[in-house]
């Protein structure tokens, strides 16, 4: 089994740029620190199987366009297979096979009955009409019929899809099985069979990872500033829930870039990227000429001295060429794969905490799990039920992966894919390899 590299001969950000390259090379870090089968580990490189298909879609103006759709099912030892479909213009299978791979951990971290899966579709879906967007994808339902079902793979929202692209599936679906069937997918509205608090739920469990981190290196929040790269779900539930526990945030961003003021934001005052698109942009615009306030690119917010990092946009956003520059204390990953291999060592070297996404955004998984429950018990919970079990899940989580890193000194990182692989690996092991 290789040795990770050192900080000082980190692989370079040119060679890690793939969510499977990087997946791989965090499974085989993890790997020396457990005492797992070289076989288990061998086999978790690769996912059970990887659906291409086709995906023909009349456009409203009659003409027919072909799009390339993806399902990649990485394991399901622990149970059905879960993970979002995104739409996307660079969607491809070796990312849909990366995420996949992540999910797998994100959902056995959190010691979930499920194994990880990633799907989605190439295309802009800007440039889809509403009713293209609902031909596409109970097209694309049709074309996975036989790789999902409540007990072999539940898909859920990703990048460029939502609530309603998940209530078009189930119902395109459901229509094909000849009854109603809502647990074919989670991250639909609550009227069909959705949960409750699980468009919210990334968001909080950020925030709640990043509660847990300041207290457990000795701070106080209501002495804890934030800055929060992007503003959709994740980083405006985060922001606006940690401003209400008492931490001030000073910094948030959308595409178009960041607002920051050292006395803090009024996060409330601010609409999600999901409510209003670029409403950052309009706030940094009103404020840009106060005495404190001023606009600062994406990248400059990255760099901004304060005791919490929270990057909610994209991926590979730390890397090996600003890693450098990071001055936060801490680093709490809400979106999925912010910080790149090379970037991590470095961080590491510098000792400064990452907060991995496997942990923190899992929220999401989390709470379409309790919807999947739902579902199968046609019986919905309140709010405050899915908020208390939330906490819960992620408390207990959070316990076996600092556990991990006060017991054998690991990065939070190694610490939860630790926590991970050993649940996978027993699975594997208890159930043996057939035939």
């Amino acid at each position: 089994m290789s040795t990770p590299p050192a900080a000082d001969e980190a692989v370079s950000d040119d060679e890690l740029d793939s969510a499977l390259v990087t997946a791989r090379r965090q499974l085989e870090r993890a790997a020396t620190h457990v005492d797992v089968d070289p076989g288990v580990v061998e086999r978790l490189k690769y996912p059970t199987r990887v659906q291409q298909v086709s995906v023909p879609l009349e456009r409203d103006d009659g003409s027919v366009e072909v799009f390339t759709g993806y399902r990649a099912q990485h394991d399901d030892v622990r149970g059905p297979y879960k993970g979002g479909l995104r739409y996307h213009p660079e969607v491809t299978a070796e990312e849909c096979i990366g995420l996949s791979m992540w999910m797998t951990w994100k959902c056995a971290v959190m010691d979930l009955p499920f194994g990880g899966g990633k799907g989605g579709v190439a295309v802009d879906p800007k440039s889809l009409s509403n009713d293209e967007t609902e031909r596409l994808t109970r097209r694309f339902a049709e074309e996975l019929r036989n790789m999902v079902g409540p007990t072999k793979d539940v898909p859920a929202p990703d990048m460029g899809t939502d609530a309603q692209t998940m209530a078009w599936f189930m119902d395109a679906y459901s229509m094909q099985q000849g009854e109603t069937i809502p647990g074919v997918v989670t991250g639909k509205p609550p009227v069909i069979g959705g949960s409750y608090g699980r468009e919210e739920a990334p968001g909080r469990s950020t925030a709640i990872a990043t509660r847990e981190a300041i207290d457990y290196y000795d701070r106080e929040l209501s002495n804890t500033t934030v800055a929060v790269q992007g503003f959709g779900s994740v980083g405006a539930n985060a922001a606006r829930l940690l401003e209400d526990w008492g931490a001030t945030v000073v910094a948030v961003s959308d595409v178009n870039g960041a607002i920051y003021d050292p006395d803090g934001i009024d996060v409330d005052a601010i609409p999600s990227h999901d409510e209003e698109p670029e409403a950052v942009t309009s706030y940094a615009t009103e404020l840009a000429d106060g005495d404190s306030a001023r606009r600062l690119s994406n990248a400059d917010l990255l760099e901004l001295d304060v005791d919490v990092l929270i990057p909610a946009a994209v991926g590979n956003v730390i890397t090996a060429d600003n890693a450098d520059a990071i001055q936060a204390d801490i680093v709490v990953e809400g979106a999925n794969g912010p910080t790149t291999f090379a970037a991590d060592a470095i961080l590491e070297e510098r000792d400064i905490p990452v907060i991995p996404d496997i942990f923190a955004n899992a929220g999401g998984v989390t709470v379409s799990y309790f919807e999947w429950l739902q579902d199968i018990n046609r019986r919905q919970w309140t709010l405050a039920r899915v908020n208390e079990e939330l906490e819960d899940h992620m408390l207990d989580a959070w316990a076996d992966v600092s556990a991990a890193v006060g017991d054998d000194g690991l990065t939070w990182r190694d610490a939860a894919y630790v926590v991970a692989l050993s649940r996978v690996a027993e699975a594997k092991e208890t159930r043996g390899l057939w035939p």
